[in-house]
């Protein structure tokens, strides 16, 4: 199981006195010692936290994989196209919004999701689809030229009860499935943390875990390195 340390939250802290630290190049750099396989990171249109600056850096220091999530606009594209990260996760973005609320909606902007990912795929750039764990969602991502997803975990996270987290756990277990059947490489994120992160981790279809929040809250009273090398020792 791979795991992908998303860094964002640390310059969400350093946005709160838009100062110089804590400096997610830094951070990133901590999490490879903790044994992270890959650093991601969101780049949004209106650079609320991580930005430029931070992705031209990590392309220069990264030492395991790059992964850029970004709304297939061509604003971003074109940055993705001029910072050649190792893969690209395309993924919905609402200015107004706290976190991505949601899955992508394939379907409905398939011709510029399908633009974005050639002109990604062209470049030598894998791209994944964060999407719900919904099967037309999936075929829709086969049908785009998707290389992978990345399910939407939030459902499943955000179960009150054993009987709701069951069901939301069969339906990523259900895409999962669907997704490898089609030749897509399966990831999941969103809402994991050390307490619900195992279920998921045992799906044997899923084969990396994309995680940020939770880790850097524990960073926060343990550290970098120490939070992540926690979360390495819970999925496995």
């Amino acid at each position: 199981m791979r795991l992908g340390v998303n860094i964002d939250h640390v310059a969400t802290l350093r946005q709160a006195r838009r100062g110089r630290y804590p400096d997610p190049v830094i951070a990133a750099s901590l999490a490879e010692l903790g044994g992270a396989d890959q650093i991601t990171l969101h780049v949004r249109e209106d650079r609320r936290h991580v930005n430029d600056r931070d992705l031209s850096l990590l392309r220069q220091t990264v030492n395991s994989s790059l992964n850029l999530e970004m709304a297939a606009v061509q604003g971003m594209l074109e940055l993705a196209l001029q910072t050649r990260p190792d893969s690209a996760t395309l993924v919905p973005e609402r200015r107004e919004e706290l976190t991505t609320e949601g899955g992508l909606d394939v379907s409905a902007h398939r011709d510029e999701i399908k633009h974005v990912t050639r002109a990604l795929r062209d470049a030598g750039v894998e791209v994944s689809l964060f999407v719900d764990p919904d099967l037309e969602q999936i075929k829709a991502s086969h049908r785009v030229d998707a290389q992978a997803v990345e399910l939407h975990t939030g459902r499943y996270c955000e179960a009150r009860n054993d009987r709701d987290r069951a069901r939301e756990l069969s339906r990523v277990v259900e895409a999962a499935r669907a997704a490898t059947k089609l030749g897509l490489r399966v990831a999941a994120g969103h809402g994991l943390d050390y307490w619900n992160v195992r279920p998921i981790a045992r799906v044997d279809e899923i084969t990396e875990l994309n995680i940020g929040y939770a880790i850097v809250c524990r960073a926060v009273l343990v550290g970098f390195e120490r939070a992540v090398r926690d979360m390495r020792d819970l999925i496995g």
